[in-house]
This record gives structure tokens, sequence and C-alpha cells, in this order.
């Protein structure tokens, strides 16, 4: 199996390029594991893990 870190960024500028303007850049910059690679990621997995991202930032944001 393979296993791929990558930035958000490199998600996002891949697969919704569209949406880049409308992230932080802590966002933009968080690493994530995929899975399978960055090849095998699809448009609505990307979205999932956008959303995911922006939610954990929140989160965070309210902690400190």
């Amino acid at each position: 199996m393979l296993v791929e870190t990558v930035r958000l960024a490199t998600i996002v500028m891949r697969l919704t390029p569209e949406l880049y303007p409308f992230l932080k850049k802590r966002e933009l910059e968080s690493e994530i594991v995929l899975r399978n690679g960055l090849e095998a990621l699809e448009t609505e997995d990307a979205m999932e893990i956008i959303q995911y991202s922006i939610s954990e930032h929140q989160k965070d944001a309210f902690l400190h």
C-alpha cells in the first residue's frame, strides 16, 4: 500500500484550485497523509479533506 504525505495546498491546487484563495495559510500548510497516494485522490475526496481540515483548524482556534 502506497502512503504519501502532502500539504493540503498540493491537494487543493491539483483538484480544487478555485478554493485556494479561501483557505488560510495555516490550513494550506497542513500535512495530509494519503493512504493510496495523491494520484488516487478524486475531487470528492479532496473536498472531504478540505472540509475536515477547516473544521480542525476552527476547533483549534477556539481552544487557544
